[in-house]
């Protein structure tokens, strides 16, 4: 089953923002860094309950991590690295935003939503875990219903609802962020064991 969003930005949409970042010298490293440090502010808006700030600042910074591949490869920097660098910081910046609502949340003694957080943060750690484990022995698994994209775009969404509508939103986003990530993880294993199957019968 494939993703529900694409894995990467169309290059007419890169493309300008990668020339000029070039132009300036900015490096992938910086902007890897920068989207570290965007979504550790949105981590502390969230702890602090401005919601719709977080949101926003999650989302954009977020975005960036369609942009340090491509100027990597345009500057011709991409490195082992790097790679491991900017998935090392995908996953920081991912559970930084969670524990910022873990924050939030532990103050008003919200067990829910303190136990759905840490079932989303494992889940979520996890569908990368499988792809890294899997490209060790030789597999690319870039398949999944839930990857980075659609949490990032679930929990930024949630956030920004949440003040929006002034409703309940993040319990169920939490949720479904839990449950599907969870799927996911479930459903790249199950990926791994039919390919090492097919590897075994076919030696």
């Amino acid at each position: 089953m494939p993703a529900l969003t694409p894995r990467s930005a169309p290059k007419w949409l890169t493309d300008p923002a990668v020339n000029a970042l070039s132009r300036l010298g900015v490096t992938p490293n910086m902007l890897t860094l920068a989207g570290f440090g965007g979504n550790a502010g949105a981590a502390v808006l969230a702890a602090d309950g401005r919601f719709l700030a977080a949101g926003i600042v999650m989302l954009a910074f977020s975005a960036l991590d369609f942009l340090d591949g491509s100027l990597a490869r345009a500057t011709g920097r991409a490195t082992p690295f790097g790679s491991v660098f900017d998935a090392t910081m995908d996953r920081l910046s991912e559970a930084a935003v969670l524990f910022g609502l873990l924050w939030f949340f532990s103050d008003r003694g919200a067990r829910e939503e303190e136990l759905l957080i840490f079932a989303a943060v494992v889940a979520s750690i996890m569908v990368s875990y499988l792809r890294a484990r899997a490209e060790v022995i030789g597999l690319k698994l870039r398949e999944g219903l839930f990857t980075r994209t659609e949490r990032v775009l679930l929990l930024g969404g949630g956030l920004i609802l949440q003040d929006v509508i002034d409703e309940n939103v993040l319990t169920p986003v939490l949720w479904a962020l839990a449950l599907i990530a969870g799927f996911t993880a479930l459903q790249r294993l199950a990926m791994v064991w039919l390919r090492t199957r097919d590897m075994s019968d076919s030696t």
